[in-house]
C-alpha cells in the first residue's frame, strides 16, 4: 500500500491468513472479509467409482471448444461468482496440451475435468464441472478418476486439487478419492 499498489486479498493457510489480515489492518486500517475456505487434497489410492456410471472419458479437442467455453464459464460463475475475460484463451491452451477431458454417454458430453501442465512431478485438477441436469449420476467422480489415472500414467507423482469447503458435493467426492493436505482461507480487503 505504501508504494501505491492496492492489495485485493490473500490466499493462505488459516493461521498465516489471520496473522496477515491483522498486520494489514494495523498498517492500513483496512479490514478483511472471508471469501472462501479451501481444502487442498492429494490423490491417495486411486479408486474409480464402483459401480461406475455409463459412458467413458475422452480427451477434449478443438471440436469441443464452444461447449468447453460455456462449461468453463459456468464453472467459474458457480465457484467464484465471476468469469475471467480470457476463457477462450484458457480453453485453447488446455486443449492444446490435452488438459481437458470429457465424460460422454452415448456420444454426448455430460461432464468435464481439467488438469494443469506438470510442474516438478505435480499436476492440479481443475476445473471439474458437470451441468446441473447431469449431476448426481457419478459423472464427476468418473471423469476425475479418469483424468487422475491419465496423469499418473503420464508420470505425475502428485495429483492435487483444491475444493471449496462450503460445497458438500465436491468435498464428499474428493474425500473418497483423495487425502486432505491443508486448509486455506481466501480473504479480501475492502
Amino acid at each position: 500500500m505504501r508504494r501505491g499498489l492496492p492489495l485485493s486479498g490473500v490466499n493462505a493457510g488459516q493461521e498465516a491468513g489471520a496473522a496477515f489480515a491483522e498486520a494489514w489492518f494495523q498498517q492500513t486500517g483496512v479490514t478483511s472479509d472471508l471469501r472462501e475456505r479451501l481444502r487442498l487434497y492429494r490423490l491417495g489410492q486411486l479408486a474409480s467409482p464402483r459401480p461406475g456410471p455409463p459412458g467413458g472419458a475422452r480427451v477434449a479437442t478443438s471440436v469441443d471448444r464452444d461447449l468447453l467455453i460455456v462449461w468453463y464459464e459456468a464453472f467459474l460463475r458457480e465457484e467464484a461468482g465471476a468469469v475471467s475475460e480470457n476463457i477462450p484463451g484458457t480453453v485453447d491452451d488446455r486443449v492444446g496440451y490435452g488438459g481437458l477431458t470429457l465424460w460422454e454417454v452415448d456420444g454426448a458430453p455430460v461432464s468435464m475435468a481439467g488438469i494443469s501442465r506438470p510442474a516438478v512431478g505435480m499436476v492440479r485438477l481443475a476445473p471439474v464441472y458437470t451441468p446441473p441436469i447431469h449431476r448426481r449420476q457419478g459423472y464427476a467422480g468418473a471423469v476425475t478418476a479418469a483424468v487422475s489415472q491419465a496423469a499418473l500414467d503420464a508420470g505425475a507423482r502428485e495429483v492435487l486439487l483444491f475444493t471449496d469447503l462450503a460445497n458438500p458435493t465436491s468435498n464428499s467426492l474428493y474425500q473418497r478419492l483423495d487425502e486432505p493436505v491443508a486448509d486455506r482461507v481466501v480473504l479480501s480487503f475492502a
